[in-house]
């Protein structure tokens, strides 16, 4: 993993949460991890990443997740097997 996609990780999973997570960023991680993204109607998308499925929404008004985006792209990627600390410990 790079150290951008190591940074932005680690940015996700931090408190406070952040606010300046661009979804285009979220998007290469995404990529990067091997999930699988398909468009659905609007701003919603279908991710399956190591067989986990769920749905996150891209930003409505801008390209930065809203804080609450971002709480719910933690969860997913927390059930996904995917964290900083387990990312860590893979090493």
């Amino acid at each position: 993993m790079s150290h951008k996609h190591e940074n932005l990780l680690r940015s996700i999973f931090q408190d406070p949460i952040s606010g300046n997570i661009h979804w285009r960023d979220v998007e290469s991680l995404l990529h990067h991890l091997g999930a699988q993204v398909e468009t659905h109607s609007g701003a919603r998308l279908h991710v399956v990443l190591n067989r986990v499925e769920g749905t996150l929404h891209r930003p409505h008004h801008s390209n930065v997740l809203s804080r609450q985006d971002v709480k719910h792209l933690r969860e997913y990627l927390a059930h996904a097997r995917v964290t900083p600390s387990l990312y860590e410990a893979e090493k």
